[in-house]
């Protein structure tokens, strides 16, 4: 099967519940269902970030795979990185159903899981488990459990069980449906969890870059400080942005007054302001990666001129189906030749 006809097949799955149809995604994928992308993705599109080459930009934001339950398949749909996770210190179930909610009027998507996963010892060992070489990067994303947690003590016990297997890793401070995490993107909190972390990666064998996702909500003044703070702690780059919960004026969906994070073509604008703002505070020091809205070719593009060297997947890629990864590719490619950029790189932040 091709991700063309895979996507063929996504009005199946939007008449069942949500979640339920996640689920299914994720068993269809891991069986083979969704197809591969065949294609050689175009040279325009390789490019380098914190220390890595990926073939193309475009990955697969955390969420989607929180169990690292299908990694080599997304890889296969042709994206050029996958984020696994969030991954918490000991499995829990989230928060109560329904919590994934569809609003298609608004190509959007609101959901309020809450870090439901199986828990570390089996996201590890699946990455453990994973054939080398991989068709791409993999990373992991890190949080802590809504009982018990301490994250001065997690995120850097997270980092040491999953270094030796993750290409990068992401602490995640940033959902809103974990009470108290968003408090944790304060920057004397933020710089006292990463001042844990770097005391980990110091002793370890491999260390690898180290990542930070923050959330469309913060205020513009409070994003200097924490890109300060990461950029003088060894992080190599920030995932910009997480969902919002922000409701913007003129959303249709009967599901738009739902608690939780929105994610998909309401979160673009902001979460490419706040982006366009960390390029320049950031001054070099700090790669980032690009989410928030991405559909196509020119928003991936509209993203990597912000100041992003890769971008994200996520509601549009769980709306549209596989074939929207080789879709995108092509898009982007054709868009940067178009405007007289030779690779990815040379188009990051020149329109910030």
């Amino acid at each position: 099967m091709t991700p063309g006809l895979a996507s063929a097949l996504m009005p199946l799955l939007r008449g069942m519940d949500a979640e339920a149809a996640h689920g299914l995604a994720l068993r269809a994928l891991n069986l083979g269902l969704a197809g591969r992308d065949a294609a050689t993705d175009d040279p325009v599109l390789a490019t380098d970030a914190f220390g890595l080459s990926f073939r193309n930009p475009i990955g697969l934001a955390a969420g989607f795979d929180k169990d690292a339950a299908a990694v080599l398949p997304l890889l296969r749909l042709g994206f050029g990185f996958v984020e696994a996770g969030t991954v918490t210190p000991l499995p829990q179930p989230g928060n109560p159903r329904p919590r994934l909610f569809r609003l298609p009027e608004d190509r959007a998507v609101i959901n309020r899981m809450g870090f439901n996963n199986g828990g570390l010892d089996a996201f590890r060992a699946r990455f453990a488990a994973l054939p080398r070489p991989l068709p791409g990067v993999v990373g992991a994303n890190i949080g802590i459990n809504k009982e018990g947690g301490v994250p001065e003590r997690d995120y850097p016990a997270l980092y040491a069980a999953l270094a030796p297997f993750a290409d990068y890793v992401v602490v995640n401070v940033s959902s809103p449906n974990t009470p108290g995490l968003r408090d944790l993107q304060g920057e004397e909190r933020l710089a006292g969890i990463l001042d844990a972390v770097g005391a980990v990666r110091a002793g370890l064998g491999r260390a690898p870059p180290l990542l930070v996702k923050l959330a469309p909500d913060l205020a513009d003044a409070a994003l200097g400080p924490l890109v300060e703070a990461c950029a003088a702690r060894g992080v190599s780059g920030l995932v910009l942005t997480n969902t919002t919960t922000g409701r913007p004026e003129g959303l249709l969906g009967r599901h738009r007054g739902e608690a939780g994070g929105l994610s998909g073509a309401p979160l673009r604008d902001r979460s490419t302001e706040v982006l366009r703002r960390c390029f320049r505070l950031a001054r070099g020091r700090l790669a980032l990666v690009g989410a928030g809205g991405v559909s196509s070719g020119e928003d991936a593009l509209d993203k990597v001129r912000a100041g992003a060297s890769l971008v994200q997947l996520y509601t549009g890629f769980a709306l549209a189906g596989p074939a929207l990864v080789p879709r995108i590719k092509r898009e982007l490619a054709a868009a940067l030749r178009r405007e007289g950029f030779a690779s990815v790189a040379e188009a990051v932040g020149t329109g910030a």
